[in-house]
């Protein structure tokens, strides 16, 4: 039995016809966008409520507008099921009164909706207890204004009519369900295209904003009849629409990944190695990120508390941060607060470099914010050992005798202890090729020696959201089955 490859549906590079679009900058009118409010009213919106704000006696005060529209379709078994547009505006206020601060939102943008607004998160602010921590960025951690207009190629919005993503969203259903007999049914298949802009300020001396555009087309089908019916999906995801997939290639991928489970067994409790399919990895990546950042850190609620310049991974792994990726799911010229970012190492040789701190939780911890106030920008995870030609089937064979997951249910991380127990379903391998489906089994370790065991690092590269990775191969882990 072969397990296809996941880099086929998601390559940017397939075959394909042109999705209708638009492309458009920054600087693009409302009209061009398809937005309703300009980048100018957006700052005369925030520079009121500053003022405002000030007025009223804040020691400080920042303001962020935003605007989100878009288009999601979906159809199931070749009928239109949804057909759905959102449009979503927002004003966020926060007032500083000393080392107080408050925080409120409305979705008016009328002058006295701003001003209520101000009045509530200054009120609120006068009212809260004192945190000494508490403030915006310093004024030398700001973006310089030539960085806050780094263009990074994020705005493509796409005129798709409700039509058309139909259309798209019918071609890759019917791509899955013609790929075999077996192929009964389906989940539906979906087309969304998502574009929004923002503009924030504080009286620190920060102004910027920009637009960006996440457009995405997935679908579900369902394998087998009665008690043996299996269900995968697939979808593609990015900000330009020309670098999707093709529906066919969805479609096809995610039926050839529900055939493959079909006639899963149950296995025997044992402790194995365990290779987790490259978007999988991809948690594995974000829980050692969640438990070197700031907010885990300053409550000590981490399992890996002070581990700044200290070796947590193999010597031939590397984690590397760069917001400056072009078209980047997590580039930005500036985190949330403002603030400048910068690429760098996070793990070298498997030792920390360096945490992931917003102003706040590096004041707490008594260092400098890092500049992932929002999260982390694009991570890559890579081991010194990887080869080009370590495709999947190369990680089988690293594998030898083991489990290969592809699917993870449940949220089973502890991140104070970092104990890990997950429901799964996969495959598993004898002596480097795929012998049989598995299912109804549980994974369990710990973070800590899971992070410490990772022997190798497949060169399928997936990304999921802001992380890349291939697949990653743990040394042993406990499986519980039957």
């Amino acid at each position: 039995m072969n397990k296809p490859s996941p880099t086929r549906a998601g390559s940017s590079s397939a075959s394909r016809k042109a999705l209708p679009h638009t492309a458009a900058n920054t600087a693009a009118k409302p009209s061009d966008t398809g937005f309703a409010y300009s980048r100018d009213f957006f700052e005369t919106l925030v520079d009121s409520a500053l003022k405002h704000a000030k007025k009223l006696g804040a020691t400080d005060a920042g303001a962020e507008v935003s605007e989100g529209c878009g288009l999601s379709v979906s159809v199931r078994n070749g009928e239109l099921e949804n057909v759905e547009r959102n449009r979503d505006k927002s004003l966020g206020v926060t007032v500083y009164v000393g080392h107080r601060r408050g925080n409120a939102s409305t979705s008016d943008f009328s002058q006295a909706a701003i001003a209520q607004t101000v009045q509530a998160a200054f009120d609120i602010a006068r009212f809260t207890a004192e945190d000494p921590f508490a403030s915006l960025p310093d004024a030398k951690d700001i973006a310089p204004v030539a960085e806050r207009k780094r263009n990074l190629d994020l705005f493509f919005p796409w005129a798709v009519t409700s039509e058309q993503a139909a259309q798209l969203a019918l071609q890759c259903e019917a791509a899955a369900l013609k790929v075999d007999k077996r192929i009964t049914n389906s989940e539906g298949a979906a087309v969304s295209a998502q574009q929004s802009h923002f503009f924030s300020a504080h009286t620190r001396g920060f102004r910027g904003g920009y637009a960006s555009s996440r457009h995405s087309m997935s679908v579900s089908p369902i394998a087998g009849k009665g008690d043996d019916m299996q269900r995968d999906a697939w979808y593609s995801s990015m900000r330009h629409p020309d670098a999707m997939a093709a529906p066919e290639v969805i479609g096809r991928y995610a039926a050839e990944r529900a055939l493959s489970r079909l006639k899963a067994r149950k296995i025997a409790t044992i402790e194995c190695p365990v290779l987790f399919e490259s978007p999988l990895a991809a948690g594995l990546l974000g829980a050692f990120v969640q438990a070197v950042s700031g907010g885990a850190l300053y409550r000590k609620s981490s399992f890996l508390l002070d581990s700044l310049g200290k070796v947590v991974l193999p010597k031939h792994i590397d984690i590397h941060e760069d917001p400056f990726v072009l078209r980047g799911k997590g580039s930005s010229p500036f985190d949330d607060e403002g603030v400048r970012v910068q690429a760098r190492q996070v793990v070298e040789a498997g030792r920390v470099q360096g945490y992931f701190l917003s102003s706040y939780s590096a004041r707490k911890l008594g260092m400098q914010t890092t500049g992932n106030s929002g999260g982390s920008h694009n991570l890559t995870f890579t081991s010194r050992l990887t080869k080009a030609s370590d495709d999947l089937d190369a990680m089988l064979q690293k594998l030898g005798t083991g489990l290969f997951v592809t699917e993870l249910m449940g949220q089973g991380t502890n991140y104070v202890t970092g104990d890990y127990s997950r429901g799964a379903s996969g495959f598993w391998v004898e002596k480097g090729h795929i012998a049989y489906p598995v299912h109804e089994i549980t994974i369990a370790g710990n973070m800590k020696s899971m992070l410490k065991g990772i022997e190798a690092i497949g060169a399928d590269t997936y990304n999921y959201g802001a992380k890349t990775v291939g697949s990653i191969l743990v040394n042993r882990m406990k499986v519980a089955g039957s």
